[in-house]
């Protein structure tokens, strides 16, 4: 048995709000969890905090805005068209520090290991 916002294989239905919120919700996970776990465990291992990890450390508590989290690369080339990660390797934004407002930008190594792309140089 499907809900009413999904169908087939847990696709979402984007014909219902549900399904488009279900939709959304899926891609905000993605963008969260761009990097593989094998790539953070990496950065850990070396001492190393994530991009995310670092933002949050650097600005005040829940004051982050992230822009653009949901870009992604347009390259087909070398089969880059079967791993296009949200974010393109770089997490943008602003929030506070002191209670002072602030751009950030921090590559994240677990994506493409931090090099700049198209889109990334797009969203700096």
């Amino acid at each position: 048995m499907t809900d009413a916002a999904t169908t087939g294989a847990n696709t979402p239905d984007l014909h219902t709000t549900a399904g488009k919120l279900a939709d959304f919700r899926r891609r905000n996970d993605e963008l969260l969890h761009a990097g593989s776990e094998r790539a953070v465990e990496k950065q850990h291992a070396k001492g190393k905090k994530t991009a995310r990890e670092r933002i949050e450390q650097l600005l005040d508590e829940d004051s982050f805005v992230e822009l653009d989290g949901l870009a992604r690369h347009r390259s087909s080339n070398f089969g880059q068209d079967r791993n296009r990660p949200y974010g393109d390797g770089v997490i943008t934004g602003y929030g506070t520090v002191d209670h002072r407002p602030v751009c950030v930008f921090a590559q994240d190594f677990t994506v493409f290991g931090g090099s700049l792309g198209e889109v990334f140089g797009e969203k700096i």
